[in-house]
C-alpha cells in the first residue's frame, strides 16, 4: 500500500526539451504554441505557430521590471498571481488548438504539443508544466524563439542553386513562376511572402506587409524545405520589396545566379499592365505616382496623373512603363558576368503557359550545351 501510494501521488513530469532542428521537424505534424506576449507574437513568430500568451504585454512588462528591480523570486511570485487566474482558460484554449490541428493535419496526434517562449525559460516551462499536468505530451524548444532566429539567419548563408525569372515590368514574371510550380518545379514566391509586387504600385490589392523579421522567418522555412539537389526558381527582384529588405547574403546569391529574361514586346506588356493595375481606384494610382514623382520627373508625373484623370489609363501607364524599363535595365546590367548569366527568352505576348514552356526549353538548352 505504502509503495503504491507513494507512486500514485508522485507527479511524473515527462516534458522533453528538444533542439531547433527536431522542433521544426515535429512542427510539420504537431501544433506549435507560442506563449510569448501578444506584442512579441504579432511582431514575428515561427510560421504556423498559435498564440497562447502566458502574460499580456502589460503583465510581461511588470514581471520584467520586477525581475530587474527586486529579483527573480519576487518576479516569479507576481507571475504566479497572473498565471493562477488563467490556468483553466489556457488548458481549454490549448485543447481547442490541438483539436483543430488534429482535424486539419493528416497523421497529427492530438495529445502532442510543442511549446516555446523567447529564450526557453520560465514562461514555456510554466505552460509546459500545466499542459503536461493535464495530460498532454509536451516538448519545449531549447533556447526558445531566439534559437529559431539564429537558425533563420544561418539559412541565408547557405549557397542555394537558384534560377531567376527576369523581364521588364508587365512581363508576367510572377504568373510564369506559378506555371513552373504546376510543372513540378521548385519555386519560392518572394513577392507573395512579402505581400508586395515590388514597385510603387506593389501594395495595391495586397494585405499589409509582414515585419522584415517575419519575412525572413517565412523565407528561411521555405528554403529549408527544398531538397538539396533541387534548384529554386525565383523572380528577379531588387533587394527592397516594399518596406522589406531581403537578407544580403541571399540576395547576393540571387545576383550571381542565371537569369532567364522574358523578352516581351513593350506594347504587349503595356496592354497587360494596364489590365492588371487599371482596375484600381484612381486615387490609389495617383498616390503611387506621387511616391516616385522625383525619380519619374515632374513633367512625366504630371502627364501621367492627367491621363489618369482623363480616363486614359493606357497612356498613363505608357509613361510609367518606360520609367520602370530604365529602372530595371539598370539593375539587370549591374551584375558581374552578366553575359554568362543572362539567357534571353523570346516571347511574342504575355502568355504565362507558353512563356513558361519557353523558359524550360531555354533552361534545358543551357544544361545540354
Amino acid at each position: 500500500m505504502g509503495a503504491k501510494s507513494d507512486e500514485y501521488y508522485t507527479l511524473q513530469v515527462v516534458i522533453q526539451k528538444i533542439n531547433i532542428e527536431e522542433f521544426l521537424s515535429m512542427a510539420e505534424k504537431h501544433p506549435v504554441i507560442d506563449v510569448r506576449s501578444p506584442g512579441e507574437y504579432g511582431h514575428a513568430r515561427i510560421p504556423a505557430a498559435c498564440t497562447l500568451p502566458l502574460f499580456s504585454d502589460e503583465e510581461r512588462k511588470v514581471v520584467g521590471t520586477t525581475y530587474k528591480q527586486e529579483g527573480r523570486e519576487q518576479a516569479i511570485k507576481i507571475g504566479l498571481d497572473y498565471f493562477g487566474l488563467k490556468m483553466r482558460k489556457m488548458v481549454e484554449e490549448a485543447e481547442g488548438i490541438m483539436k483543430c490541428h488534429a482535424e486539419t493535419v493528416e497523421g497529427a496526434n492530438s495529445r502532442i504539443v510543442l511549446v516555446h517562449c523567447w529564450r526557453g525559460g520560465m514562461r514555456s516551462a510554466g505552460v509546459a508544466w500545466l499542459l503536461d499536468l493535464y495530460g498532454f505530451k509536451v516538448y519545449t524548444l531549447v533556447g526558445g524563439y531566439k534559437a529559431f532566429r539564429n537558425w533563420v539567419l544561418q539559412q541565408f548563408e547557405k549557397q542555394f542553386r537558384l534560377k531567376i525569372i527576369g523581364g521588364y515590368t508587365g512581363s508576367g514574371k510572377t504568373k510564369v513562376l506559378k506555371e513552373l510550380e504546376k510543372k513540378g518545379e521548385t519555386i519560392i514566391d518572394l513577392e507573395g511572402i512579402a505581400h508586395h509586387k515590388g514597385s510603387a504600385f506593389g501594395d495595391l490589392g495586397e494585405p499589409e506587409q509582414p515585419s522584415p523579421e517575419m519575412f525572413e522567418n517565412t523565407l528561411a522555412l521555405a528554403l529549408s524545405k527544398v531538397k538539396d539537389k533541387n534548384a529554386i526558381w525565383l523572380e528577379d527582384e531588387s533587394r527592397r520589396i516594399g518596406d522589406i529588405n531581403m537578407p544580403l547574403a541571399f540576395w547576393n546569391n540571387m545576383r550571381k545566379s542565371p537569369v532567364f529574361f522574358l523578352e516581351v514586346p513593350f506594347e504587349e506588356r503595356l496592354k497587360y499592365i494596364t489590365e492588371e493595375y487599371g482596375k484600381f481606384k484612381k486615387e490609389n494610382l495617383v498616390n503611387a505616382i506621387m511616391r516616385i514623382r522625383k525619380r519619374l520627373g515632374g513633367l512625366n508625373a504630371k502627364n501621367a496623373i492627367n491621363y489618369l484623370l482623363e480616363d486614359n489609363t493606357l497612356e498613363a501607364f505608357r509613361i510609367l512603363l518606360a520609367y520602370y524599363d530604365k529602372f530595371y535595365a539598370h539593375g539587370l546590367n549591374d551584375r558581374e558576368s552578366l553575359d554568362e548569366l543572362l539567357t534571353k527568352v523570346p516571347c511574342t505576348t504575355v502568355n504565362h503557359a507558353a512563356n513558361c514552356a519557353s523558359v524550360l526549353t531555354a533552361y534545358k538548352n543551357t544544361i545540354t550545351v
